[in-house]
C-alpha cells in the first residue's frame, strides 16, 4: 500500500478529465492537480517553451509527497515526456502511449484518426507511437485548434450550431478516411464525446486519451488504503471562476476557488 499523492496537471482544466477517470476507478487516492489556467493553450506553443512549462509545473507538484504524475496534457506528453521523464525521482505518465495501445487494441480496419492540438499534431508522437507498433496502420491526425477554447466556453453540446459545424469542419476528412477508431488526443475532448460520436457514427470507436493515462498508472502504482481519497486543485490564473469550469469537466459540483500558484517562480 502506498498513501502518498498522485499529482496530476494540464495547461488548463481539461486534465480534470484524467482525474474523473481517477476518482472512478481509485477513490482511495489523494491527488493534487494543477492546470495552469495563466498560461493555457500550450497548443500554440513551441517545443521548447512546452519543455519549459512541464518542469516548472512538475516542480510544483513536487511540493507535495508524491507518488507517481500524471501529465494529462497531450501537448506536453507530445512534447515534453521524453525529455522530463529521467530528470525526476518519480514515475511519470503521459497520455500518449496509453491511448495508442488502446487504438491499436480496437480497431478492426487499421484505420486510426488522431485529433489534438496543432501542437501534438506537428510531432508526430501519436503517428510514430502506433506505426512503431505495426507499421500497416493507416494513421490520419488532424489538428483542432478551436475545440480547446470552445470547450472552456461550454460550447459542447448537442444542437450548438457553432460546435457542430466546428465538428463538422475539422473531421469531415478523417470521417471520408474510414477510420474505426479516433483518439481524442486532448483532454479537452472528452467534453466533445456526445458531438464528436454523432458526426462519426456508431461504428467508430472513440479512445479518452485522460482516461487511458488514468488506467494506465492505476496498472503500474501501489494503492492507497483506507477510505476515500481527498482531491486538492491549484490554478495559476483566475482561482474564482474555478468551480464553475471543474464542474463541467469533472461532470459533478465542485464549491469553492482552488488555490493560486505563481508558476514562474518553479
Amino acid at each position: 500500500m502506498d498513501n502518498r499523492a498522485i499529482g496530476v496537471f494540464d495547461s488548463g482544466l481539461g486534465g480534470l478529465t484524467a482525474v474523473r477517470r481517477l476518482h472512478e476507478i481509485m477513490p482511495e487516492e489523494s491527488i493534487i492537480y494543477f492546470g495552469d489556467t495563466g498560461r493555457v493553450p500550450y497548443g500554440t506553443r513551441g517545443r521548447n517553451t512546452i519543455i519549459k512549462y512541464t518542469r516548472q509545473d512538475i516542480r510544483f507538484l513536487l511540493e507535495y509527497d508524491l507518488k507517481a504524475i500524471v501529465v494529462a496534457c497531450n501537448t506536453a506528453s507530445a512534447a515534453a515526456l521524453d525529455t522530463v521523464q529521467g530528470e525526476f525521482d518519480v514515475p511519470i505518465f503521459g497520455t500518449v502511449e496509453p491511448s495508442c495501445e488502446k487504438a491499436r487494441a480496437v480497431t478492426k480496419n487499421g484505420r486510426i484518426g488522431v485529433i489534438g492540438t496543432a501542437a501534438t499534431v506537428r510531432s508526430g508522437v501519436f503517428e510514430r507511437s502506433l506505426k512503431k507498433a505495426d507499421a500497416a496502420l493507416d494513421v490520419q491526425t488532424v489538428a483542432c485548434p478551436l475545440f480547446v477554447p470552445l470547450v472552456e466556453n461550454g460550447r459542447v453540446k448537442r444542437g450548438d450550431v457553432v460546435i457542430e459545424t466546428v465538428v463538422r469542419e475539422y473531421l469531415q476528412p478523417v470521417r471520408e478516411r474510414g477510420v474505426d477508431t479516433l483518439i481524442l488526443g486532448c483532454t479537452h475532448y472528452p467534453l466533445l464525446h456526445e458531438v464528436i460520436a454523432d458526426f462519426m457514427g456508431p461504428s467508430v470507436t472513440l479512445v479518452d486519451s485522460g482516461a487511458e493515462a488514468a488506467n494506465a498508472l492505476r496498472r503500474a502504482v501501489a494503492p492507497a488504503s483506507g477510505g476515500a481519497g481527498e482531491t486538492r486543485y491549484f490554478v495559476s490564473d483566475d482561482p474564482a471562476g474555478f468551480a464553475q469550469l471543474a464542474s463541467l469537466f469533472l461532470q459533478e459540483d465542485v464549491t469553492g476557488s482552488a488555490g493560486l500558484v505563481d508558476i514562474s517562480g518553479y
